[in-house]
């Protein structure tokens, strides 16, 4: 039977899946053994039934203004047990140090009194919000998206962190269900560490946010509404921890307290994990022509009769400039070297830097600060002279609005295209949960894939699409063959031996 991989050229990047042509990563190689006997009918069938199931599910996003089943592609990522421990612990050391620098941020602002970070960073981000300042929380960074990539040689890199509304949890949580429709037998043959404990531990953290003097307090998701392009996950993951999904409109501030308006009357809200922008929650400190909050949260909040997760001004970390001082600000609240390094930036507020970055745009990849989405980013070797031109202006007229970072061929991964896999550049978002006391991970997270061909941006309002992600746990130790007495010598060995025990066991009997 011919081999699915027999056409696989490995692009110039590091592959998730081969170390070299036809031989797998240890990761990969039980998934390379079920997978590479598969004939192109087989696999069509197989893509065929994991569009259905997301068609059927409503699994949809938003691209280009038409609604779209999200693309799924057959063949999962994998992760083994050593690679996800640094993840993991790279990721909480991350999260803590940015729920430590926000709560610094909107408190005493030390580490800009200590010169860590300059005060201009902050006055001039556009994300801190000064109706923020002073409201006690007990925890700012309730989900945070952090988005990892693999660099050339094979090392993690840090490319980017997310701590205001990170999206994406959905199709972690529904690509396993359609994977484990689709091919049961591979989740039977590995044992891949499971993902539907999110939507508790999120519920668990949510709860545990609430105000102190509230012992069974009502949590509610804030959905802007159908028309987002995140709102199946939105209903999604309130359907999962069985608790309502509230528009701005099903909500009422008096007496700095929030009710939800139901048919049953007012019901008093504790918790709201918002997935609204801060400029549009609430029209009395924001954006007076929202109608997507309600007026008066802030002032509940700062009242300390409801908790707002994630927490408002948290944009101030997202800020791409502000990613660049992360290794500082891990040694300073920390005492820590970052596990996973960021991807080589360069602040463009420095005159001679700035000309340094003017005269090699061709060289390297700029991005707005505030950007997301991967809008706005342009790639100097792929970019056109016209493109580095306006690139060159925009730039210039306002240096504090861009960062440079070195070109990273993201690693590749197989992927379906057409009716054989072909190497499509992957990144990965883990998607952690703190309560406060302790910061968790998901097993895996989301790893997107870029699918045209050569394209390094993943997202998918730019065409992107995703792959399972596998964490592989530990192998536990095989117990020490006893010695064999006489009457045994002879027998077969145990069926669960490996090859080079049952040699050795062979070459004893002799």
């Amino acid at each position: 039977m011919a081999d699915i991989f027999d056409s696989y050229a490995l692009a110039d990047a590091w592959d998730e899946m081969f170390e070299r042509p036809g031989l797998p990563r240890p990761a990969y190689q039980g998934l390379f053994a079920a997978l590479q006997p598969l004939g192109a009918d087989e696999l069509r069938h197989r893509a065929d039934q994991l569009a259905r199931v997301f068609t059927d599910r409503g699994v949809t996003f938003d691209y280009a203004g038409e609604e779209r089943p999200f693309p799924l592609d057959l063949i999962p990522r994998v992760l083994d047990a050593a690679e996800w421990d640094l993840i993991a612990r790279a990721v909480r050391q991350r999260v803590r140090t940015l729920e430590a620098f926000l709560d610094d941020v909107y408190g005493a602002r030390q580490v800009f009194h200590d010169g860590v970070v300059p005060w201009r960073l902050l006055h001039s981000s556009p994300h801190f919000h000064r109706v923020a300042d002073g409201i006690s929380v007990r925890v700012r960074v309730h989900v945070a998206g952090i988005d990892i990539v693999r660099d050339e040689r094979g090392d993690f890199r840090v490319l980017e962190d997310n701590v205001r509304t990170p999206s994406g949890v959905s199709y972690v949580l529904e690509n396993r269900l359609a994977m484990s429709r689709t091919l049961p037998a591979l989740f039977a043959e590995q044992r891949v560490r499971p993902v539907d404990e999110y939507p508790g531990r999120l519920l668990a953290a949510l709860r545990k946010a609430a105000p102190d003097h509230v012992n069974d307090p009502t949590v509610v998701v804030l959905t802007p509404g159908v028309y987002n392009a995140a709102y199946f996950e939105h209903a999604l993951l309130a359907r999962l921890m069985g608790v309502e999904l509230v528009e701005g409109r099903d909500l009422v501030c008096e007496n700095n307290r929030v009710h939800m308006v139901t048919t049953n009357g007012r019901r008093p809200v504790h918790v709201i994990y918002r997935r609204v922008d801060d400029e549009y929650l609430d029209p009395l400190h924001f954006r007076w022509d929202s109608t997507l909050g309600c007026p008066g949260l802030l002032n509940a909040a700062r009242s300390g009769n409801v908790a707002i997760a994630n927490a408002v001004g948290n944009g101030v970390a997202d800020d791409k400039l502000i990613y660049t001082y992360v290794p500082d600000l891990m040694r300073y609240y920390l005492g820590e070297e970052p596990l996973i390094p960021n991807v080589e930036s360069y602040r463009l507020e420095d005159a001679g830097m700035l000309d340094w970055v003017l005269g090699n745009l061709g060289d390297l990849v700029l991005k707005p600060v505030d950007g997301a989405g991967g809008k706005g980013i342009v790639i100097g070797p792929r970019a056109s002279e016209q493109t580095l031109a306006a690139l060159a202006r925009a730039v210039r007229s306002d240096p504090r609005g861009w960062v440079a970072q070195r070109p990273v061929a993201l690693s590749t991964s197989p992927s379906m295209i057409g009716d054989r896999p072909r190497p499509r550049h992957v990144d990965l978002r883990p998607f952690a949960v703190n309560d406060g006391d302790d910061v968790w991970l998901l097993p895996g997270g989301l790893t997107r894939v870029a699918l045209p061909e050569g394209e390094l941006v993943v997202n998918s309002s730019q065409g992107g699409g995703s792959k399972d992600t596998w964490v592989l746990p530990d192998e536990p130790a095989r117990p020490a063959p006893p010695p064999q007495p006489a009457a045994l010598r002879g027998a077969a060995p145990p069926a669960w031996w490996e090859p080079s025990r049952r040699a050795a066991w062979d070459a004893e009997q002799q």
